[in-house]
């Protein structure tokens, strides 16, 4: 069985593209392979800066023979129902056969494929690959039809069995395909042919090339870790960089400078963005002091000086970019952080939700608002929330968006403000992923969680929510961080009055914007007035909703509508919310239908207590009691529901013990009796561990229940009262959680 070595070479493929083309290669060309009738054993793709290789193992020697078989009109169909089936599959008559089918005898047309041998499979699909490269971005050059991310200049293409190897011949736009590569651009520019995979990547390593872009990352990290070791220095780990530098290489030459003094005060984050954005240096630094102190240089090549010459020409370009960084630094240190915030105001966060001033004004009057209860304090939390992103407007996070929140520490600290003031301007933007920490500090809690519900109440008030994959805010990021610190921080709050606080004012913003071109922003209305927000708010949109003609007569009637608008929007974002909790519950194995149990009691908002009852439940359920007493209330609901829909009424009301006829009967009276009493202070000090186990008593006098007792008894009276003690059973357990949603039983 023969192996397949394709290389396609051209100019330097973007870094970023690489991996995702190694895969597209191996999954288009295997596919189109087996596709045609061939199968192999194994297949692995590389690429370099210049190549896609593939390279697969034990492929059929041909396609095998196929017989298709394929049934037509019967024999005594009308004549031109024959010819139409002969020109469908290019047979003549003769060449069909008769067949016996049911009753009648009726037309097959029997067709044998021959099979083809692997190189005329292998070129057709190459070639149809080619063609078809589902790059990103592609380029055509040259007189050709041909599109390709950047000039393809050969394509390798060879089968090789024991008997030796054999070019694949075909031809794409002028290029040719044959069993000759290059190595090196600088150093082995040479071409070289090649019989085997083993063969092409040994000599590819004799011309400077590294095939594998792993044994190239593998090998940048230990030369660059080695290096910094023995300066006593250490590598600021970056794999994100590492592989975007093992991708603009073939010959990775790991170099190691210094930065100069005069650019060492700058902050280190500075120092690591620049570096990393400008010139994809990974950073070294001090570790007892984290201080960034030097930097790795990859080259592609080995110079004759040992890479003195690389090094200078980097070092020169490097004190160029950061000079432009102090510039930036220091021009932002001589700015007031107040006067860095009051450039916001005329910057717009979304023009259905004002300035980001106005956004600023509403997350400090929610942190506020917050921070009493999660132990920060007030003035804090408000004072830290009005500066938080004032870097926004810096000139360093002008160039390096990645650092705002960084940049506003270091300008808070140098400005001299209260130091959890400061945290809270790099902090309030965590968790930004599922691994990323998450604030722990309370003014820094207090500013995140408002920045958050801001922006989820803002996009809920004007009706942009999440669309199947499509979040372009980033709402799904902002409800998960919410549910992080809330968990993280174990903080009872409930957060539906702050929701809605914030959807009062985002959805007062987009109707003071949508029925006015020009108007006062809201944060002046309270500072013109001298009064509460709110109260200042009201008047506003009591105002517009005249203006616009909304049906209403009075002032009251204008509330009454915009809060009945405003909490339908408010329960909508919660269910959002608890959307994103089941997927972070699930991740970590609880199950969505208990989640759902517990959220349909309603007022669940205190997401710490929701969570605790969630997994009691959980743990309930997976007991053998729980099980049971769960098939117990499914039946016992089942009959109620069935019963209530064929009667037209609803058996709610409270069955009596004295029309107990069976034992089994009065024992469950007995049961929820005392089950009710266990529950209650279990409930009121939110010990569901014991709420479970009083449910767990009920599952025998349930059981025993309907192994002995008919519940649509002869006696009207008596069948109705135990439909009731039925609704009893429903809801006595529905205390704990409403078993109804758990799926099973």
């Amino acid at each position: 069985m023969p192996d397949l070595l394709i290389e396609l070479f051209s100019e330097e493929i973007p870094a970023r593209m690489q991996d995702r083309a190694a895969a597209d290669l191996k999954r288009l060309v295997t596919g189109g392979l087996v596709e045609r009738g061939l199968t192999y054993a194994d297949a692995e793709a590389l690429v370099t800066p210049r190549r896609l290789t593939l390279a697969v193992s034990g492929l059929s020697a041909q396609s095998p023979t196929t017989t298709q078989e394929r049934k037509g009109p019967r024999i005594d169909a009308p004549e031109k129902a024959l010819e139409g089936f002969l020109r469908s599959t290019g047979l003549t008559r003769d060449q069909l056969e008769q067949r016996d089918d049911r009753k009648s005898k009726v037309w097959f047309a029997v067709t044998t494929a021959p099979g083809r041998p692997a190189a005329e499979i292998v070129a057709e699909t190459v070639e149809e690959v080619v063609r078809g490269f589902p790059w990103p971005k592609s380029m055509r050059w040259g007189n050709g039809a041909l599109r390709w991310v950047r000039p393809l200049h050969s394509i390798l293409c060879i089968l090789t069995t024991e008997e030796g190897a054999e070019t694949v011949p075909f031809e794409i736009d002028g290029i040719r395909s044959g069993n000759t590569t290059q190595g090196h651009r600088f150093m082995a520019p040479a071409r070289i042919s090649v019989t085997s995979f083993e063969d092409y990547r040994a000599k590819l390593q004799s011309a400077f090339v590294l095939l594998d872009p792993e044994e190239r990352r593998e090998r940048i990290h230990h030369d660059a870790t080695q290096l910094a070791f023995a300066q006593g220095l250490e590598v600021v780990e970056d794999q994100g960089l590492l592989a975007e530098i093992a991708g603009l290489v073939e010959w990775p030459v790991v170099l190691m400078g210094r930065i100069e003094p005069r650019f060492l005060d700058l902050p280190p984050e500075v120092l690591q963005t620049s570096m990393k954005e400008h010139q994809k240096f990974l950073s070294v630094r001090e570790p007892k002091s984290g201080r960034i102190t030097g930097y790795i240089v990859v080259a592609n090549r080995e110079t004759d000086d040992g890479g003195k010459t690389v090094l200078g020409g980097n070092a020169r370009v490097l004190a160029a970019r950061l000079s432009d960084a102090v510039f930036f630094w220091e021009n932002d240190l001589r700015t007031p952080l107040a006067d860095m915030a009051a450039k916001l105001d005329s910057v717009t966060f979304h023009n259905k939700l004002g300035s980001q001033g106005d956004r600023i004004a509403r997350i400090a009057a929610l942190a506020r608002a917050i921070a009493p209860l999660v132990g920060a304090d007030p003035d804090l939390a408000e004072r830290a929330a009005r500066l938080a992103k004032a870097d926004l407007s810096s000139e360093m996070v002008y160039e390096f968006p990645e650092l705002q929140g960084i940049m506003g520490r270091y300008y808070a600290e140098r400005a001299g403000e209260d130091l959890a003031v400061a945290a809270a301007a790099a902090e309030h933007y965590s968790p930004l992923g599922p691994s990323d920490t998450v604030p722990t500090a309370p003014v820094s809690i207090a500013v995140a969680l408002a920045d958050k519900i801001d922006i989820l109440t803002g996009f809920w008030a004007i009706d942009e929510k999440p669309t199947g994959s499509k979040d372009p805010f980033a709402l799904r990021r902002a409800a998960l961080g919410v549910i992080r610190i809330v968990l993280h921080n174990y903080l009872r709050i409930k957060i539906f009055p702050y929701l809605k606080d914030g959807s009062f004012f985002n959805f007062g913003a987009a109707m003071r914007i949508s029925g006015r071109e020009h108007g006062v922003t809201i944060k002046k209305y309270a500072e013109v007035t001298g009064r509460d927000q709110q109260q200042v708010m009201m008047e506003e949109l009591a105002r517009i909703l005249a203006e616009n003609g909304q049906p209403g007569s009075s002032s009251e009637t204008k509330r009454d509508k915009l809060d009945d608008e405003i909490a339908a929007r408010v329960n909508d974002l919660l269910s959002f919310i608890a959307d994103r909790l089941k997927a972070y519950l699930r991740d970590q194995g609880i199950r969505y239908d208990a989640i759902d149990a517990a959220w349909q009691l309603g007022n669940q908002d205190d997401l710490v207590l929701l969570v605790a009852r969630v997994r009691a439940l959980q743990a309930f359920l997976g007991t053998e009691d729980g099980a049971n007493l769960l098939a117990g209330y499914k039946r016992a609901v089942n009959i109620l529901q069935a019963e209530e829909k064929k009667d037209g009424v609803e058996y709610s009301l409270d069955p009596h013990p004295e029309l107990a006829e069976t034992d089994s009967e009065k024992a469950l009276f007995a049961a929820l009796d005392r089950a009710e009493t266990d529950l209650a202070p279990a409930l009121e000090v939110e010990d569901f561990d014991a709420a479970m186990t009083a449910l767990a008593s009920l599952r025998g006098p349930i059981d025993a229940f309907f192994e002995d007792t008919t519940v649509n008894a002869d006696s009207p009276a008596v069948r109705r009262n135990r439909l009731c003690l039925l609704n009893r059973v429903r809801a006595v357990m529905n205390r704990v959680a409403v078993f109804s949603a758990v799926e099973g039983g």
